[in-house]
């Protein structure tokens, strides 16, 4: 009777967790109660399971088809600590496969959990608290370890809504196989991957705040982890905000910047990213209005085979750039099945960009593979301040594996070549220091550049522009800082190559192939 008075679920079909004994005193072991308010509702033929205000400790909650967990003001479902190897389901057989990492091809040990399920969802405004999730797992994790706060497999018409998530473990949200998925006003703020979207198609995430210091904040994949690759598709990312805060300063509004931690020669991650996993690719996405804090910047990548293409990249400001601003990246990892053959990166549009304060280290990058160019890339009204400061020497002073030095052509300010890195984990650091500091174009067809201005805090004494075994490229309307006695662009195998109304520069036009040549 007490627990019933204390229900505060106004409506017929609503399950409320404490009428099926969960306590919501943060200690007594909640997840049996309300995997039987879950049980319940789905009996009834859906409905909607409600946590009132308290501190739910619980282990993996189970979804049922057409049932929504509804956390109120005031409520957290907490990841408990596993207690004498009692705890979070056990992980599942998985995809059977070693073409993805142990955590993404496995779901059930989540906080919550769903497999082939219809209707279903998860709103707040409450909280989860992932505090017991570790992050990262393996077969040799202790049994009843948990990783994931979501995880969702093969469901489709799914809605998440109006939640935190803190401390989300390896992954706070994860979603494979997923249509018609729509994640909407999500507050995260975690270590690891915030939003981490894999074979889904129609899904629209919209209105997020995601801070993850060590880690990517909001990332598309398409891996082989069902057992068959499958496209991720039909995706709009809209008005939202990503970061790399130091983990817990978002939630607690200091937006601090200092721990050195959780985080690797780049600085923070906190991005917007696809393609690490890339077997079955990325079709028509779309993004637009979103913020970058202290993090790296936009990552297109597909290495595994799979097919990227139409893509559009709209709005975006970004501040503290802690790698490039924009990497387009086609190689040949190809984690996947034998006979794969490379895939393909076609068809992006970037405009209305502005980048403040970015690495210098890392220009924006289109990297193809001989053989393989990136094909019709457009950028424009794009706007970036690098901090600048370096020369060619750095370049060209690196490790044996980043840089391959020769003779460099007549005219060269010094010798230099960024190694191919075919089968490499996609990464801008994986070239190291670049001899151009604003943009790197190599192995491409059809760049057009239209309206770009790019600056440096400190000379930077490397060119602002290199563009190498590439066919068709197009500046028109560009600015580009200058040091003195050191060429705007260099030129090598190139042809069709295009420049006009280029500050401080002579109009230029290159209809058959060069060689070499500084401009």
């Amino acid at each position: 009777a007490a627990a019933r008075e204390r229900s505060s679920a106004p409506h017929r079909g609503w399950f409320d967790v404490t009428e099926f004994g969960a306590t919501g005193d943060g200690t007594t072991i909640d997840s049996p109660a309300i995997n039987r308010a879950v049980e319940a509702a789905s009996e009834a033929g859906g409905g909607t399971v409600f946590f009132p205000a308290g501190t739910y400790a619980s282990y993996s909650v189970r979804l049922r088809s057409h049932v929504t967990l509804r956390l109120d003001s005031g409520a957290t479902l907490l990841a408990a600590e596993p207690r004498g190897g009692h705890g979070f389901d056990d992980p599942g057989e998985g995809a059977g496969n070693e073409y993805q990492d142990f955590g993404h091809s496995h779901w059930r040990a989540s906080l919550i959990w769903g497999e082939e399920l219809e209707n279903i969802g998860i709103e707040g405004p409450g909280r989860i608290d992932g505090a017991a999730l570790v992050r990262a797992m393996s077969p040799e994790s202790p049994a009843g370890t948990g990783d994931k706060a979501i995880a969702l497999k093969l469901c489709r018409n799914v809605l998440l809504k109006d939640l935190t998530i803190v401390r989300g473990g390896h992954l706070s949200i994860l979603p494979t196989g997923v249509d018609n998925l729509t994640i909407h006003n999500l507050t995260i703020d975690t270590i690891r991957d915030g939003i981490n979207v894999d074979s889904c198609r129609n899904v629209r995430i919209s209105d997020c705040t995601v801070n993850t210091h060590g880690d990517d904040a909001i990332v598309l994949k398409s891996s082989f982890a069902l057992g068959f690759a499958r496209a991720t598709e039909n995706v709009t990312i809209a008005d939202s905000m990503v970061s790399g805060y130091d983990v817990g300063t978002l939630v607690a509004g200091t937006y601090e910047r200092e721990d050195p931690k959780a985080t690797d020669q780049d600085g923070p991650t906190g991005r917007i990213k696809f393609g690490t996993e890339s077997n079955g690719g990325f079709r028509n996405i779309a993004i637009s209005n979103v913020v970058f804090e202290r993090c790296r910047g936009i990552a297109l990548e597909t290495v595994d085979g799979g097919l990227l293409e139409d893509i559009t990249i709209n709005n975006i400001t970004m501040r503290d750039v802690s790698n490039a601003p924009l990497f387009l990246r086609l190689g040949a990892r190809m984690r996947g099945p034998a006979d794969t053959p490379v895939g393909a990166l076609r068809r992006v549009r970037v405009s209305n960009v502005t980048v403040y304060n970015a690495d210098p280290r890392y220009p924006s990058m289109i990297m193809g593979l001989p053989g393989h160019d990136i094909e019709d890339v457009r950028i424009s009204d794009m706007r970036v301040h690098m901090r600048g400061g370096l020369s060619l020497r750095e370049a060209a002073a690196q490790p044996a594996e980043l840089i391959n030095t020769f003779f460099a052509e007549p005219g060269a300010r010094e010798p230099y070549e960024v190694p191919e890195r075919a089968e490499a984990y996609p990464e801008p650091s994986m070239f190291g220091i670049l001899p151009a500091w604003a943009f790197y174009i190599r192995h491409a067809t059809g760049v057009q550049m239209d309206t770009v201005d790019v600056r440096f805090g400190e000379t930077d004494t490397r060119p602002a522009v290199v563009v190498e075994s590439v066919r068709d490229a197009e500046f028109h309307h560009v600015r580009f800082a200058r040091a003195e006695r050191t060429p705007t662009f260099v030129l090598r195998d190139i042809a069709d190559f295009q420049a006009n109304h280029v500050h401080r520069l002579r109009d230029v036009h290159i209809p058959g192939h060069v060689r070499h040549r500084e401009i």
